[in-house]
C-alpha cells in the first residue's frame, strides 16, 4: 500500500484561463469549474515503484538511472497509459475515482484565485530560492523546499510536466465550453502543464500549455493525481 496521499480542496470558482504569449494560450477566457480535489504532490516514485511491483507494469526505460532513484521525487517517466494505469490501480484500494486533473483544472489551482503569471506570483523563475543550482541532473524530491504557493501545492509549475487527462488542441480555446471543459473529444496529443528539470527554462507560466503523445515516457514527465470533491 502506498503512503497517504494528502488532499487540498479546491474550490468551485471562476477565473482567466489562457492569455498568454502563445497562440495555443488564446484568446484568454473565463471558465467556471465545479470543485474537485488535487494531491498536494505529484506521485513520487517510492509510490509508482510499488504500483510496479503489484502489477509486473512496464518500468521507464530509464528507471534504474541514478539521477531518477530518489523515493520522494516524483516519478519521472510514466506516459500518460502508464498514469492512468495507476489511477485505476489505486482507486479500488482507496474506495473512490481517481484521475488526472483537466488543463482547467490544474491552470485554477495553479492560480489560486489570483492573477498571476506563475503559481507563486508574478516574480520571475530567476527569483526562486537556489534557481542557478537546482534541478541539475534530474527532478528533486517534492519536498525539497518550502511550498511558495498560497494553497501549500508542492511542485506545481516546476520539477516535472504534469499529464492532464485532456486530449491537446491548439485552437481548443476558441470552442472550449465556459463550465469544465473537458478537452477535445478525440486527438493525438495529451495535454501536460507545468515546468521540466531538464529545460533552459526549468519553471513555467500558470497559463503555458504543453503536449506529447500518451505512450511517450520521457524523463522530465510526471503526473498528479485528481479526486472528486468529497469522496476523500
Amino acid at each position: 500500500m502506498i503512503a497517504a496521499i494528502e488532499w487540498i480542496e479546491v474550490p468551485e470558482g471562476t477565473f482567466w484561463m489562457g492569455g498568454g504569449p502563445r497562440d495555443e494560450e488564446n484568446p484568454r477566457h473565463r471558465v467556471t469549474l465545479s470543485p474537485y480535489r488535487l494531491a498536494r504532490a505529484p506521485v513520487v516514485r517510492q509510490d509508482y515503484e510499488e504500483f510496479l511491483r503489484a502489477t509486473g507494469h512496464e518500468a521507464p526505460p530509464f528507471w534504474r538511472e541514478p539521477p531518477f532513484l530518489q523515493p520522494m521525487a516524483p516519478a519521472a517517466g510514466p506516459s500518460w497509459e502508464d498514469a492512468i494505469a495507476f489511477c485505476e490501480w489505486l482507486a479500488p484500494q482507496l474506495g473512490h475515482p481517481l484521475g488526472l486533473p483537466s488543463e482547467a483544472e490544474w491552470e485554477h489551482a495553479a492560480k489560486a484565485g489570483r492573477e498571476v503569471l506563475y503559481p507563486w506570483g508574478n516574480e520571475g523563475p530567476e527569483e526562486i530560492e537556489d534557481y542557478s543550482s537546482r534541478w541539475v541532473n534530474g527532478p528533486e524530491p517534492v519536498d525539497a523546499y518550502a511550498s511558495r504557493h498560497p494553497w501549500g501545492f508542492a511542485g506545481l509549475g516546476e520539477n516535472v510536466h504534469e499529464w492532464c487527462r485532456d486530449w491537446y488542441a491548439a485552437d481548443y480555446y476558441g470552442v472550449s465550453p465556459n463550465s469544465d471543459p473537458a478537452g477535445p473529444e478525440e486527438g493525438r496529443r495529451r495535454a501536460s502543464r507545468g515546468g521540466s528539470w531538464r529545460h533552459a527554462v526549468k519553471v513555467t507560466r500558470c497559463a503555458a500549455r504543453s503536449s506529447i503523445p500518451p505512450h511517450m515516457r520521457y524523463p522530465d514527465y510526471g503526473f498528479r493525481l485528481r479526486a472528486p470533491e468529497g469522496e476523500v
